[in-house]
């Protein structure tokens, strides 16, 4: 059995887009009749699923970009923060089709999370594959103190 980690990310999921993406599906006029009148923008756009958890001491993020070809993925490390950012392009020409129903997002996406501190680029490996982009941040997990419990004093004392 694995050991025991604080989990850093908790709350990694973009809320705001989530909560966007279901009002959206009440509010949209043709959500009744499967046409779609808008096109998305980035307050809509698909966000990729994404896992992260610790293998050993490392830190591994793990995002499924199907229909995303590496060469529209970008991974950058800027101030601690690792950003995940691409697109997923249609094939079709969206002019000369109707849509029905609607269910594969495409556009731009961005994914952002602050990694420990020391962690730099040389610590951070990527691979493609299946459709799942695997990043493997070395020693991540080790470098990611333990929370310590702050004492509550009396205020008059």
């Amino acid at each position: 059995m694995g050991r025991a980690h604080r989990n850093p990310f908790q709350g990694f999921v973009d809320v705001m887009s989530e909560m966007s993406r279901m009002r959206e599906m009440v509010t949209d006029p043709g959500f009744e009749t499967g046409q779609e009148d808008q096109r998305r923008t980035h307050a809509n756009a698909w966000i990729p699923p994404t896992d992260v958890f610790v293998r050993q001491d490392d830190l591994m993020i793990r995002c499924e970009l199907a229909g995303v070809k590496r060469e529209d993925v970008e991974i950058t490390l800027s101030d601690g923060v690792l950003h995940v950012s691409g697109e997923r392009r249609s094939e079709l020409n969206e002019e000369e089709v109707t849509f029905y129903t609607r269910e594969r997002f495409y556009g731009a996406f961005r994914r952002s999370m602050s990694l420990p501190e020391g962690v730099s680029e040389e610590d951070i490996d990527a691979t493609f594959e299946d459709c799942v982009l695997e990043i493997t941040v070395q020693r991540g997990a080790a470098a990611v103190p333990e929370p310590r419990r702050i004492q509550i004093k009396d205020k008059s004392g």
